[in-house]
């Protein structure tokens, strides 16, 4: 392998780690094991902290695919309660509301999960590097500022739901970039006459890598010690 010239590698992101942590994690192996002090490397697609699964890193000059790699469609699993909301619809933050679940039926969440599917709209969450005026949303939010964002224009393929234990509810989503599932999580929420935020997230695939292709960052040393690896002179 040429991690100069570029190579394209699939990790599986833990959870508690941003997605930096795992670029930096790779990065810092890599330069180690190719004895240089810098060397190029970015991923495609961030992941929330909370949130696990594929994620896509390119090294060298294959960082310059990062945009192209960017636009495959995405599949999660999330698991969402209903009934209860929170600033960030994650568990980043404390729940601030609370709603009535007992109108809930497996066959109302069915319904309104249909009604996601295809062309929508959708607003970012406060909590998200969307910016606003040169300013990450997040930061603003998290400094208890007030945060209006426009809707976008997205993608969803596929929803399925896998599980009903209400409160709690886990799906399947096929979707396409830039959808926020914390955003969905919300939404459904609100179909279904209550509030809804997201408790669980992983990402089981991005175009045709899925989790079985990926690496966990434990294995990154012996990937490493295990491969042939190449220097082209450029």
């Amino acid at each position: 392998m040429d991690f100069l010239t570029g190579e394209v590698l699939y990790f599986n992101k833990p959870l508690g780690w941003t997605s930096f942590d795992l670029v930096n994690r790779f990065r810092y192996k890599l330069s180690r094991k190719l004895n240089v002090k810098k060397i190029k490397v970015g991923h495609a697609g961030t992941l929330d902290p909370l949130a696990t699964g594929v994620m896509i890193l390119c090294t060298g000059r294959a960082t310059k695919r990062i945009e192209e790699l960017q636009y495959q469609d995405k599949e999660y699993i999330a698991t969402i309660k209903l009934g209860a909301t929170t600033p960030s619809f994650d568990l980043e933050t404390e729940v601030d509301n609370t709603y009535p679940t007992e109108h809930i039926k497996r066959e109302t969440v069915e319904q309104v999960l249909k009604t996601f599917i295809g062309t929508i709209q959708q607003v970012p969450p406060a909590y998200s590097a969307c910016k606003i005026d040169g300013k990450r949303a997040y930061k603003m939010a998290r400094k208890g500022r007030e945060v209006e964002l426009k809707a976008k224009t997205l993608v969803i393929d596929e929803i399925e739901l896998l599980e009903y234990d209400l409160p709690v509810i886990k799906i399947r989503v096929v979707c396409s970039k830039g959808t926020y599932i914390r955003a969905l999580a919300r939404d459904i929420g609100v179909a279904v006459e209550s509030g809804g935020h997201l408790t669980g997230l992983e990402r089981t695939r991005v175009g045709e890598v899925t989790l079985d292709k990926c690496m966990n960052p434990e294995d990154i040393d012996n990937f490493l010690n295990e491969i042939k690896i190449e220097i082209k002179d450029n």
